[in-house]
C-alpha cells in the first residue's frame, strides 16, 4: 500500500484511512454530508495525490497525444487544458485524463491513479515517435481546494490572479511560498476551484500554508466519499464505474470530446457507430420514492425485465433524493423515461433526467 506525502497529517487529523488504488487514502473526516456542503458553499480541500502525471516533450510529443487521445489537442495553447479519454482498438475507453500544454512540444498528462501502469503501457506502446516520456506519479502531489470561496481564500498565497483565472486554464508561479507550482483551475466537484501540483517535498509546508490562509474562510480537509457526491451531483463519470475497457465513449455522453476531425485509436469503428447510432445509452436517474441506488443494482422496466446496472449512485446531500447514473437501451434514455431500481427485491420507480443533478 502506498502513501501520499501527506498520509501522517490525514491520520493525525483523525482521518478514516481506506486502501484506494493502491494507497492508503483519507474517505472521510466529519462525515460525508457535512463535508460535502463545506465544498458545495465554501472551501475544501482533497489530497489526491494518487493521481499520475506523465510528461511527454519533443517535436512529435503533440502528434502521439493525437494519436491516442480522443479531443483534439491541437486545440490548445501555453496554459490551457483539455479533458479527453483514451479510446482502446475494441471500442471502450482506457482511461479518461486531463492534458495540460505546458509549452510548445511540452505536455502533462493527468491520468487516474488505479491506471497509472496501464495508462503508461499503452501510451508507450504507441510512442514510435521518439517522444521523450517521464512518469512523474511518485514525485508530484497534489491537492483539489474546490469551492466557492476557493479563490477567495488563497489569494494571499500567490501572485497569480486566481479570481479571473479561466476555467480549464493554468498557470506556473510561486504558491505559499514555493516557486513553480502549477495552479490549474479544474477540479471533479463542479462548485469552482483549484488544482495545485508541485513536488513532495514541499507537501507539508503548503497543506500547512493553505489551512492558515483559509482558516477565516471556513476550510476543512475533505475526504474521498465527498468527492464521489459531489462529482456524481454533476454527472460526472468516474473510471471504473460509469467508464471502463467495455464503454464506448459515444455510450457514456462523451462524444463532445471525441473529434472526428483527426484519426486517433479505433477513430473509424468509433465514427461508424455514431453514424449508426449508440444502442445503449449512460443516462442520470432520480428515485421517485426514498431509496438509495447503489452500484451494481438492477435497472429493470415496468415488468420487471433486466434493462442495465447501476454503474454510480447514493442519496444526493445537497438535493436529499436518491440520483445514479446506469446504461440503458436507447428507448429507454429519453428524459422523464420511467425505469425502475431493484432495491432488495423491490423495484422502486425512477426518472430519467438531464444532468447535472445540482443546478447552482
Amino acid at each position: 500500500m502506498k502513501n501520499t506525502a501527506l498520509t501522517n497529517v490525514h491520520k493525525s487529523l483523525g482521518a478514516k484511512m481506506v486502501p484506494f488504488a493502491g494507497y492508503n487514502m483519507p474517505v472521510l473526516y466529519e462525515g460525508v454530508n457535512i463535508e460535502h456542503e463545506v465544498v458545495r458553499n465554501g472551501v475544501g480541500v482533497f489530497d489526491v495525490s494518487h493521481m499520475g502525471e506523465f510528461f511527454l516533450k519533443g517535436e512529435n510529443a503533440l502528434a502521439l497525444i493525437q494519436k491516442v487521445t480522443s479531443n483534439d489537442a491541437s486545440k490548445l495553447v501555453d496554459g490551457k487544458a483539455q479533458y479527453s479519454c483514451l479510446p482502446n482498438a475494441e471500442g471502450g475507453i482506457v482511461d479518461d485524463l486531463i492534458v495540460y500544454k505546458m509549452a510548445d512540444n511540452h505536455y502533462m498528462l493527468v491520468v487516474n491513479a488505479s491506471n497509472i501502469e496501464k495508462d503508461w503501457n499503452w501510451i508507450s506502446s504507441h510512442n514510435d515517435l521518439g517522444v521523450e516520456m517521464e512518469n512523474q506519479s511518485d514525485a508530484y502531489s497534489l491537492l483539489a481546494i474546490q469551492g466557492p470561496k476557493a479563490a477567495e481564500a488563497m489569494q494571499s498565497l500567490t501572485s497569480i490572479d486566481l479570481v479571473n483565472m479561466p476555467y480549464y486554464s493554468f498557470q506556473i508561479g510561486d504558491f505559499a511560498g514555493v516557486k513553480e507550482v502549477i495552479v490549474s483551475a479544474t477540479g471533479y466537484t463542479g462548485s469552482g476551484g483549484f488544482e495545485i501540483y508541485f513536488k513532495n517535498e514541499d507537501a507539508e509546508l503548503i497543506w500547512n500554508k493553505v489551512f492558515e490562509a483559509g482558516a477565516s474562510f471556513g476550510i476543512k480537509p475533505i475526504g474521498l466519499a465527498a468527492r464521489d457526491t459531489l462529482r456524481l451531483e454533476m454527472g460526472f463519470c468516474l473510471y471504473g464505474n460509469d467508464i471502463n475497457d467495455n464503454t464506448s465513449p459515444l455510450e457514456a455522453g462523451l462524444g463532445w470530446i471525441t473529434k472526428f476531425d483527426k484519426e486517433f485509436t479505433n477513430s473509424e469503428n468509433l465514427k461508424k457507430q455514431k453514424e449508426a447510432g449508440v444502442t445503449k445509452k449512460l443516462v442520470a436517474f432520480e428515485m421517485l420514492d426514498r431509496a438509495i441506488p447503489r452500484h451494481d443494482y438492477e435497472i429493470v422496466d415496468q415488468d420487471g425485465n433486466n434493462i442495465g446496472m447501476v454503474t454510480s449512485g447514493t442519496m444526493s446531500p445537497s438535493m436529499n433524493v436518491g440520483i445514479g447514473l446506469g446504461y440503458v437501451p436507447t428507448s429507454f434514455s429519453t428524459v422523464d423515461s420511467g425505469i425502475f431500481i431493484r432495491i432488495r427485491k423491490n423495484d422502486v420507480p425512477a426518472k430519467v433526467v438531464k444532468l447535472p443533478f445540482y443546478k447552482k
